[in-house]
């Protein structure tokens, strides 16, 4: 009996100590992986075109200790090309074509079409946007979406930055190339 309780006493004193230890490094991993991303603090507006946040060095320094993070690409990207062709009386129909179809119909603003867009990386940046293509008699009566990037600047972004190789210029051809015809 004398024995059964030392062991009983040992493992009490010890139980704790390990489920503290197990609970603190659940918790310096959650703070890793709760949220996961950077969130922006003001709510997405059409008028202010792409927003961009990046991580701070806090969470980036916490990723250590999380696995891979891929990224994550949600809803329709809208260039500033793509919204350039977009002309007020346009209709539906052309709209769809040019920007494809919309992520986001509402049955109680069926005049109003939306496209949100959202990139998480994997480093923690984060860029949303959203256009909003309102329409009044099935034409376009109005459009929103902001600043928005160039398609140059998305692929930048995603596979990063691109150098375009410089344009040789044409060569002549040498005249003892050249056929000549006496008359």
């Amino acid at each position: 009996m004398r024995v059964d309780t030392a062991v009983l006493h040992r493992f009490s004193f010890r139980a704790p100590l390990v489920a503290t230890l197990v609970c603190a490094a659940l918790a310096v991993t959650g703070c890793a992986s709760s949220g996961g991303r950077a969130r922006s603090a003001a709510p997405l507006s059409s008028d202010a075109g792409a927003q961009t946040t990046k991580a701070t060095d806090l969470q980036k320094f916490f990723w250590i200790f999380s696995p891979y993070r891929p990224d994550i690409q949600q809803g329709n990207f809208i260039s500033k090309e793509m919204l350039e062709q977009v002309q007020v009386g346009q209709t539906r129909a052309q709209v769809q074509f040019i920007l494809g179809t919309p992520l986001l119909v509402d049955i109680f603003h069926s005049d109003r079409w939306d496209y949100p867009f959202y990139l998480a990386r994997g480093d923690g940046e984060t860029t949303s946007a959203r256009v909003s293509i309102y329409f009044k008699d099935d034409k376009v009566e109005r459009f929103e979406g902001g600043k928005l990037p160039t398609e140059r600047e998305y692929i930048d972004r995603i596979a990063g930055p691109t150098t375009a190789p410089a344009k040789e210029a044409p060569k002549k051809e040498e005249p003892a190339n050249m056929i000549q015809i006496n008359k």
